[in-house]
């Protein structure tokens, strides 16, 4: 929303929805006269029951939304939304895909003693974490590091890849080809 606001963004955020009732961006975008609404609830963790996607599709497009972006969005995406939104969702994840898929990606590379681990925006596809890469950017793994000194830095590095990733898709320099995306001049 910000990046919009700043005018980094060529587009606006429409609809805000989140899975999670307390969530702070629900709040953010009301403050922003930006409509915002709770998904659910569900009786799973990991993928909302299809007539709850069904009503997420039927929101975001009634709102016209043009792209999906996910943020802390813990959930396995299905069938109603990646058919409405086909190449049009993305979603960001704290480390170098197809390194460390899942949850707690940062915990995950700091475990096994990388040396670098990052930040990937990518198209969401039916698996986990698996969709064409969009970009990625690096961040190193000190020696000092703590899962969540090495999180805080990975956040850092996002809040400054997904707005780049989301004006190149608004400015339409996005081909995917393949499994491979092309920013295009």
């Amino acid at each position: 929303m910000t990046a919009c606001e700043r005018g980094e963004i060529p587009g606006r955020v429409v609809l805000v929805l989140s899975d999670v009732a307390d969530a702070f961006i629900l709040e953010r975008a009301r403050q922003r006269q930006v409509p915002a609404r709770f998904i659910g609830p569900s009786q799973f963790k990991t993928k909302l029951e299809p007539e709850l996607e069904t009503a997420m599709v039927e929101q975001l497009q009634s709102a016209g939304v043009d792209l999906v972006v996910l943020a802390g969005y813990m959930r396995v995406v299905k069938a109603p939304l990646l058919r409405a939104f086909a190449g049009r969702i993305i979603n960001i994840h704290p480390s170098l895909l197809p390194s460390f898929p899942g949850l707690r990606a940062w915990e995950q590379a700091w475990r096994f003693g990388v040396r670098v681990t990052g930040v990937t925006v990518h198209f969401v596809d039916e698996g986990l974490d698996s969709g064409p890469i969009i970009l990625q950017s690096p961040v190193p793994v000190l020696p000092e590091d703590t899962p969540e000194t090495l999180h805080a830095r990975i956040q850092l590095t996002e809040h400054e890849l997904y707005p780049a990733a989301v004006r190149l898709f608004a400015l339409g320099k996005l081909q995917v080809i393949g499994r491979a995306v092309k920013v295009t001049e």
